[in-house]
């Protein structure tokens, strides 16, 4: 019988605030191990935390992207367990009455559009971080683990799906949907390195029609191929150890990048076990409509609403589209094109090939391209009224990305000869030698072999030194041949 899995997600979205959470130290990344952890992260005697106005506004910028409701009141809660990361005893994070409740990611998985429900996005201080490298010891020269609290208190929105995922693939796309949205709406620097984006992934499996079976928890997954790898060996090991006649137990497990593999971390607790209780410190969170509607004012065009408007107003593919709006500075490079008279497909065809292909090699953001969107324009409008072909025109983008002659498509044009032949009689002549001097290919066309005309054309191409304009060869070769 074939099993099915079922996933859902937890995502935690490290908001791009000045200071944290809870108090006014920093939350700039990479200063010295703990020296941004002040009283209030370590919930000394006498402090008292205060809420974030921008990290809520975060939280609110969210919500209305992604359709959901934002509560008119939430309510802060301790989360008490033991970890030494953990410098209060407590997270203080939102639990029976979350900020966003509810909500819609739309992605595309292999083309075709998907969309995933969301159970709620709540705010919550992060933790600290342990430090498990090699060179920390203790007092007697022993190796050592370290505490830095620099992370502690830093704002996090953790965004929570409903277990509507039957796939590794379907997971990883969700995870990037919902990353380039974060970073889109600036309200997250998305940089998975500095861990600004983590996933933790509920696998579990079950026949088809049976209840939910026991899902296990892979924690802190900060790259969307890892995310893919851990799900899909999470779900092999599952089910080989049910078909062994064993059981899943509910647990908390990290994936080891190196061997492929998940491995059990701890226990997975239930909520219960945190102890939840509102924070007496913090007042109920009360989000107004005029709030709401002042960040509403503020808000960006969304990409999906973007991707739509590319696809009606430019004939876009749903998958061009997608590929335009998956950052800002995509679309912005996109729209400056056909503000430039580019033909709005040529020009996506070239941003998601060539232009795409040397930023990947260069590793290099489209924002900081030396191919600018007016030099791509007048390079497509080229394409477009015949002058280069497809071969050409990647010689000019070649010469365009060094920079030679200052950039001017014209110019590299002129100066490497590349203008396409278009003369009908110079070209009327090539063909005619050609046909004489391969009598067998005309042979092998004429007896139905239309691979043939295949070889005549590229043999013309080489006569005109690759300036002839193919289809225009292919029109006269059928012609003469016919």
């Amino acid at each position: 019988m074939s099993w099915e899995v079922v996933i859902g997600l937890e995502t935690h979205v490290q908001l791009s605030t000045q200071s944290k959470m809870f108090s006014s130290a920093s939350t700039a990344f990479g200063a010295a191990p703990n020296t941004q952890a002040c009283a209030v992260d370590l919930a000394l005697p006498g402090v008292l935390p205060v809420a974030n106005r921008a990290a809520v506004e975060r939280a609110i910028r969210l919500g209305l992207a992604l359709g959901a409701t934002i509560a008119p009141r939430s309510v802060f809660a301790r989360k008490n367990y033991f970890y030494p990361d953990l410098p209060k005893g407590y997270q203080i994070s939102q639990y029976e009455i979350p900020v966003v409740q509810g909500g819609v990611v739309e992605f595309l998985v292999d083309g075709k559009p998907h969309r995933l429900r969301l159970t709620r996005a709540h705010l919550e201080e992060d933790a600290g971080k342990s430090l498990h490298e090699a060179g920390l010891f203790d007092r007697a020269g022993n190796a050592a683990s370290g505490i830095d609290l620099n992370r502690a208190g830093t704002p996090l929105l953790e965004v929570v799906t409903e277990p509507d995922m039957r796939s590794a693939r379907e997971a990883a796309e969700y995870a990037r949907a919902l990353h380039a949205l974060v970073v889109w709406l600036d309200i997250c620097d998305g940089n998975l390195q500095e861990g600004s984006f983590r996933c933790d992934a509920n696998v579990s499996v079950r026949r088809p029609g049976e209840p939910l079976g026991t899902r296990c928890e892979i924690k802190n997954l900060n790259s969307f191929r890892f995310l893919e790898k851990a799900i899909e060996f999470e779900v092999r090991r599952q089910i080989e150890l049910i078909e062994d006649g064993g059981k899943v137990v509910q647990e908390t497990r990290l994936f080891d990048p190196d061997k492929g593999e998940t491995r059990t971390m701890r226990t997975k607790e239930d909520a219960h076990d945190y102890r939840y209780f509102p924070d007496p410190d913090l007042p109920p969170l009360v989000i107004s409509p005029e709030w709401i509607e002042r960040v509403r004012a503020t808000m960006p065009e969304l990409p999906g609403q973007m991707a739509a408007r590319f696809v009606a107003a430019h004939g876009l593919s749903l998958d061009a589209a997608a590929q335009m709006t998956q950052t800002r500075a995509h679309a912005a490079y996109f729209e400056a094109c056909v503000a430039a008279c580019a033909a709005p497909k040529l020009a996506a065809n070239w941003i998601m090939g060539e232009l795409a292909a040397q930023l990947n090699r260069d590793q290099c953001d489209i924002g900081a391209s030396p191919v600018s969107a007016a030099q791509l324009a007048a390079l497509t409008r080229k394409i477009d009224d015949g002058t280069l072909s497809s071969k050409t025109a990647k010689e000019v983008f070649g010469a365009l990305w060094a920079g030679e002659q200052g950039g001017d498509v014209e110019a590299i044009i002129d100066a490497r000869g590349l203008a396409q032949v278009n003369d009908s009689a110079a070209l009327q002549a090539a063909v005619d030698a050609v046909l004489a001097a391969n009598p067998k290919n005309v042979e092998e066309y004429r007896a139905g072999k239309d691979k043939a005309l295949n070889a005549l054309v590229g043999q013309v191409m080489k006569a005109t030194g690759g300036r002839a304009n193919p289809q225009q060869v292919g029109d006269m070769l059928r012609r003469a041949l016919g």
